[in-house]
């Protein structure tokens, strides 16, 4: 394990498969429950459906009673399938990743007025983790919760919100955008829900005035444009993630519908202009060397009386005695 820096430089792309111990080794780890009670026939059982899913080097790490009638199986294996990572391509949100500080002052200087936000759990659904954790002021996993915005009204509606009255309440205090939190997915009761909000949307006149997201722990961004609505956020999405997508596309359809340029974009870097106006080279700085000599420095002969001046003095006296001796003779 101590080489997976280096291992990680030699990943086949092409060719990727799951890393367990060793690259591209395709271990795997399933659990899964069999409906029989703990055996070694059910052990056995239990092995048996795993190389029919096509792995290899199965281990059965344990079996455990699960309930009455029922046993539970954590199992490793090696696959040998292989996926093309490099042509993946995922329709996923797209917006630029921004702080809460950032988010109020874009609000503050480019929009001044706060943002409607409403939020709620739809239908039947009782279940408010979801909601709470964008909508709420703690937030989650350190990422303050919309509440906190100083420029957005951000009220969580709670659980259980018809949408016929959602939409009533949305009109009533001009929402600017609706978040919708679906968490019971039995019978795919949370599309239903989903796109019978927009059907009812539509019929208002809403569609283009506001804002749809969506959100759950099985909900997507291709399944929530299916439904009609603008975007969707799953597992593991931070408050944050939902304000910078919210401003982002405020700005964008006020500037479609509107004709208001999004100052966002024009404050993007544009290739194309660095491209135009190159950046001039600066000069190369001189040499030390050169910066020395450029200065005056004064002369050997300056710097001090130096030898010659002393010799000079030196020779004066010398004079008056050879004088004074050719007058004697």
């Amino acid at each position: 394990m101590s080489n997976d820096s280096s291992q990680a430089k030699t990943v086949d792309l092409k060719r990727l498969k799951p890393y367990g111990d060793i690259m591209g080794d395709g271990t795997i780890q399933i659990c899964f429950t069999l409906p029989v009670e703990p055996s070694p026939e059910a052990r056995e059982a239990a092995i048996m459906l795993c190389e029919k899913m096509g792995l290899e080097s199965i281990k059965l790490a344990t079996m455990e009673k699960a309930g009455e009638g029922f046993s539970m199986f954590v199992i490793y294996g090696n696959m040998k399938q292989t996926v093309d990572f490099t042509e993946i391509h995922v329709v996923k949100v797209e917006s630029t990743k921004r702080g809460r500080d950032e988010i109020d002052e874009i609000i503050k200087t480019h929009i001044g007025r706060k943002l409607v936000v409403l939020g709620a759990c739809t239908g039947y659904d009782a279940h408010t983790v979801g909601i709470d954790a964008i909508m709420n002021m703690k937030g989650y996993a350190g990422d303050y919760g919309l509440e906190r915005y100083q420029w957005l009204d951000a009220r969580n509606l709670g659980a259980q919100v018809l949408n016929e009255e959602l939409l009533k309440l949305a009109i009533r205090e001009k929402a600017d955008v609706i978040l919708v939190s679906k968490v019971v997915t039995q019978h795919n009761i949370h599309v239903r829900d989903l796109k019978d909000l927009i059907k009812r949307a539509k019929q208002l006149g809403l569609d283009k005035k506001i804002i749809f997201v969506a959100g759950g722990p099985r909900v997507t961004h291709p399944l929530a444009l299916e439904c009609g609505f603008d975007a969707g956020f799953g597992v593991g999405t931070k408050p944050s993630d939902v304000a910078s997508y919210i401003i982002d596309e405020f700005l964008n359809r006020r500037e479609e519908f509107e004709g208001i340029p999004n100052p966002l974009k024009a404050n993007a870097t544009d290739d194309t202009a660095l491209i135009e106006k190159p950046v001039p080279t600066p000069k190369p700085a001189s040499s030390p060397k050169k910066s020395i000599s450029a200065k005056k420095t004064p002369s050997r002969a300056s710097q001090s009386p130096t030898k010659k001046g002393q010799s000079a003095k030196k020779a004066k006296p010398a004079a008056k005695k050879a004088k004074k001796k050719a007058k004697k003779k």
